[in-house]
């Protein structure tokens, strides 16, 4: 369930957004990238307003080491945990996290990207096949909670969210797995690139 704020009538600018919330009520602001009408439904690309971070726990408290894993911390129960830890080491890099709906995000000015600041991790992939796709991200900061050890890194391309018009006033995410879905997606992302 989402709140819908966006004109339909006018072309998407910065300053359409609305308010994503998911089931435990948690909002995350979006702005409209780009909008595309398909066979009478209305189909939005997003963007977060704030920064999206995500938390990585290090196996054996040990990132020092090539061998070590890094795990994407996934778990709402185990974010929530360790919430308050990574909110106060994040302030101390004028950054202010925020517990939002589908991803954590950060309102503040990132420091500058350096190289040796970037982690590129394998993660799964929407593809059949169950081949892996690399992400990069930019590092942020580190904490210790309760003697293990997490980071906290932004991702460097940009999350976007699918989401389809239920009425004027609700929206829907969606996942774009099927052929239909691939092709509305990649006719926003073109529009938006022009």
């Amino acid at each position: 369930m989402s709140a819908y704020l966006f004109n339909q009538e006018n072309e998407p600018d910065e300053s359409d957004s609305i308010t994503l919330y998911d089931e435990a009520g948690r909002p995350l602001d979006c702005y409209v990238e780009n909008s595309l009408e398909q066979e009478d439904a209305q189909y939005l690309l997003l963007m977060p307003v704030d920064i999206p971070v995500v938390i990585i726990a290090w196996e054996e408290d040990d990132d020092e080491t090539e061998d070590a894993e890094a795990i994407l911390l996934e778990d709402q129960e185990e974010i929530s945990g360790i919430f308050a830890d990574a909110k106060a080491v994040l302030a101390e890099l004028d950054l202010s996290l925020k517990y939002t709906a589908y991803t954590l995000t950060v309102s503040g000015e990132l420091p500058p990207i350096e190289d040796e600041d970037i982690l590129t991790l394998e993660i799964e992939g929407n593809d059949p096949a169950g081949e892996m796709e690399e992400e990069e991200l930019q590092f942020l900061a580190s904490f210790y909670h309760e003697e293990e050890r997490y980071s906290i890194y932004t991702p460097l391309a940009p999350l976007l969210f699918l989401a389809k018009a239920i009425s004027e006033t609700k929206i829907e995410l969606v996942h774009p797995d099927n052929d239909e879905l691939k092709h509305i997606l990649e006719e926003l992302l073109f529009e938006d690139a022009d």
